[in-house]
């Protein structure tokens, strides 16, 4: 009984693949807007019915192509990290995961334009979604956070307008870093897809030819935006000031 059951699952997971693969292959030939259950079962050869087992909704395939998407790039950007350990530079180690969101980017740029582009007509994200989300922002968040115990973090500017809201920001994001800090992160994690999205959709064009130097130093100001210090040779542990 587990030898059948266990082919059963395995048959599960291809088919599941091979529907997920198929979609993907319409985001880059029509986008997320067009994407059809319908079409993906009869490219597949399969009957419109065996589908709906699988997805029972067009909005159900888009949330797992969102969720896989989301997984992929943070994975990508966590993956960059754990080749540089905590105890690397920290400038070093942000624009490493900045520089691996960016290629993964490069690399699916329809999955990115169904994750970071114009939302989907019709479709509402579950809360299924919002985990995978995260984890890009987390990996720069562990970033300043390892930073902060040894490095220690040079204090952005805060305007007194602006303290209730980075207090707020800080209590739900990260209470254990200066609001200051988290309202600088915020700001530089909205900057560093903002420009992978100028470069992906176009905008860059006749304006940035070296986009490789362009990110580089781009991704470098936000990590010292943020706070990052690079790490001196031969120093170890710094120390915030204030919060």
């Amino acid at each position: 009984m587990s030898t059948i059951r266990g082919a059963r699952e395995r048959a599960r997971t291809e088919i599941t693949a091979a529907i997920k693969d198929e979609a993907r292959a319409q985001l880059a030939a029509e986008g997320a807007a067009k994407l059809s259950l319908r079409a993906v079962a009869r490219e597949l050869g399969m009957a419109s019915s065996a589908l709906y087992r699988y997805f029972p909704s067009r909005d159900d395939l888009l949330t797992a192509l969102i969720v896989d998407a989301y997984d992929a790039v943070g994975l990508a950007a966590e993956a960059a990290l754990a080749a540089a350990p905590p105890a690397a530079d920290p400038c070093a180690r942000w624009t490493a995961a900045c520089s691996a969101v960016r290629a993964w980017a490069l690399d699916h740029p329809h999955e990115y334009a169904l994750i970071y582009g114009s939302p989907v007509p019709g479709y509402t994200a579950p809360k299924d979604t919002v985990a995978p989300a995260s984890r890009v922002a987390l990996a720069l968040v562990s970033v300043i956070r390892d930073a902060h115990r040894t490095n220690g973090l040079a204090l952005p500017p805060l305007s007194a307008g602006l303290r209730p809201e980075a207090d707020r920001m800080a209590d739900d994001i990260a209470p254990d870093l200066p609001p200051a800090v988290v309202t600088a992160m915020v700001a530089a994690w909205s900057q560093l897809f903002g420009t992978i999205s100028f470069e992906l959709f176009g905008h860059f064009n006749n304006v940035v030819a070296d986009r490789d130097a362009f990110f580089e130093h781009t991704t470098t100001r936000l990590a010292h935006e943020v706070g990052l210090r690079p790490q001196a040779t031969g120093t170890s542990a710094g120390s915030s000031a204030g919060s």
